[in-house]
Order: C-alpha cells, then sequence, then structure tokens
C-alpha cells in the first residue's frame, strides 16, 4: 500500500520482506476503529534517528496529525528493533519498549524471522 511503497523509497533503504496484515484493537484504551498492522523488515544505511525522520516524513505525508497519545491516526510507523542495537533516548527508545506486551508484533517477528539474516 502507499506507506511501503513510501518506505521503497526512503534511501539508502531497501525492504526485505513484509508480514501479513492483521486488524488489531487499537491500543490505549480509547473508542476507535480497529487498525491494519504490517511489519516490514529493511536493510538500511540510514542511523536509526534518520530512518526515524523518514518514517515521520511519511506519516505527515500520509495526513498524520500528533495531538493526542493513543488517539486515532492515519498511519504510524514504528521502529521496533534496529538490529541488536539498544537506544535509549526520549523521543528513541529502541527496541521499542511496546515489544514485549503487543502479540501482534511477536507473531510478526516471529513471520519475518527467516528472512532477518
Amino acid at each position: 500500500m502507499a506507506a511501503r511503497e513510501a518506505m521503497a523509497h526512503i534511501p539508502d533503504t531497501r525492504i526485505i520482506a513484509v508480514s501479513e496484515i492483521e486488524e488489531t484493537t487499537p491500543l490505549g484504551g480509547l473508542d476507535q476503529r480497529p487498525y491494519l498492522n504490517q511489519m516490514a523488515l529493511v536493510e538500511t544505511q540510514l542511523a536509526p534517528r534518520e530512518l526515524l525522520q523518514a518514517c515521520r516524513a511519511i506519516e505527515e505525508a500520509a495526513g498524520r496529525i500528533r495531538t493526542e497519545r493513543w488517539g486515532p491516526r492515519t498511519l504510524d510507523l514504528d521502529l521496533v528493533r534496529f538490529g541488536n542495537r539498544t537506544i535509549e533516548d526520549p523521543d528513541l527508545v529502541i527496541p521499542h519498549p511496546g515489544l514485549p506486551h503487543r502479540e501482534f508484533w511477536q507473531r510478526e517477528l516471529t513471520e519475518l524471522r527467516d528472512y532477518d539474516r
């Protein structure tokens, strides 16, 4: 879809594989429609913060406006892992702190494991 196509155009980055699309209940307790989730395994020469900036630019191009935490959004691109790196900055934590708590991410990572070499 549009987000995957946009990600394919991030400089020095290529999509290796994508998981199946999965419909999930929104997190955070607000009343909103289900989300469609998909994980992409990418290979990149970008630094984590550069990749995050590219992902945020894709979100903004899709009409995302960051207002309410856990609120409705047109697109949400998360950096879940970045190889074996660990980062703990105020606006970038890798691995993503929600990773152990989101079963759909666990399923998607398992699906992509064979490609992650």
